[in-house]
């Protein structure tokens, strides 16, 4: 059985993202192992390993070359690292396209190899000899339960969208700033010819000025609320305090009205 490694993203173009897919293999190849019909029956069920740590200079074919000593591999894919924008443009010199990656997704054909690769080799050191570039790093690998390759196909095409949706809003935004720039230049070109004009000509010229009330914060609005609650409640208490005066005045004067009126019968007896 044959095998072919290429280097293909369905989702993305090629300078974003690498993908790296194996080919099923030739259809036509017959096995010729009589014990081979009952493990044809039984399909294995294909498992995903998650890499949380991609050293520098690996590519998928090390990372193919290092698994395939435990099991069949099936599809690969590495995320590549973001690279910031150069301020100046420098020359290409050989090796200067390579990239580096962040994490990746390894598919096994059976998913009892993938779960034993990932329990055996996580924490492990990647390269087991002392010149090898990762030797002195280690693998940082989980097994995915119940994930499928779908699932991850699913995830980069809605982190595409997601992209380009913010790519859209960004190009937008700076083709308005772009705009109002240009015209408040030309309005600054046309205000700057006017006053040479008027100059010329002896004419005064008066700068227009702009008196904005600066809106109020947060402390000066809460004070304002206090002062009036304030001003409210002295107010509640001046009603209160006549009312009680009205009521005592009303009281006195039932008191002197009933004074005189006992003191009247007590003279007439």
């Amino acid at each position: 059985m044959s095998e072919e490694e290429e280097e293909q993203n369905p989702n993305e173009d090629d300078n974003s993202r690498e993908w790296e897919v194996v080919d099923e293999g030739d259809s036509s190849t017959t096995n010729t192992d009589p014990t081979a019909k009952g493990n044809e029956s039984k399909k294995s069920v294909p498992g995903i390993i998650y890499l949380g740590y991609i050293p520098p200079l690996m590519r998928p074919s090390h990372v193919r070359h290092l698994l395939s000593a435990h099991g069949e591999v099936g599809r690969i894919f590495l995320q590549p690292r973001d690279k910031p924008i150069p301020k100046k443009k420098k020359k290409k010199q050989s090796g200067g396209n390579a990239r580096n990656f962040t994490e990746g997704w390894v598919e096994f054909r059976d998913k009892r190899i993938a779960k034993l690769v990932a329990a055996s080799l996580n924490g492990t050191p990647i390269g087991t000899r002392k010149r090898s570039h990762f030797h002195d790093d280690l693998w940082t690998m989980k097994y995915l339960h119940r994930f499928k390759w779908i699932h991850l196909s699913e995830q980069l095409a809605y982190e595409k969208t997601v992209r380009q949706q913010r790519m859209r809003v960004e190009i937008s935004q700076a083709k308005r700033e772009t705009n109002f720039y240009l015209q408040n230049l030309e309005k600054s070109a046309s205000i700057a010819k006017v006053q040479e004009i008027k100059k010329r000509k002896g004419q005064p010229w008066e700068e227009k000025t702009w008196n904005f009330k600066q809106r109020q914060t947060e402390e000066e609005i809460q004070l304002q609320k206090n002062r009036k609650s304030d001003k409210g409640e002295v107010k509640r208490l001046k009603k209160a305090k006549l009312k009680a005066e009205e009521i005592q005045r009303k009281s006195q004067s039932n008191i002197s009205l009933l004074s005189k009126i006992f003191n009247a019968g007590s003279a007439e007896a």
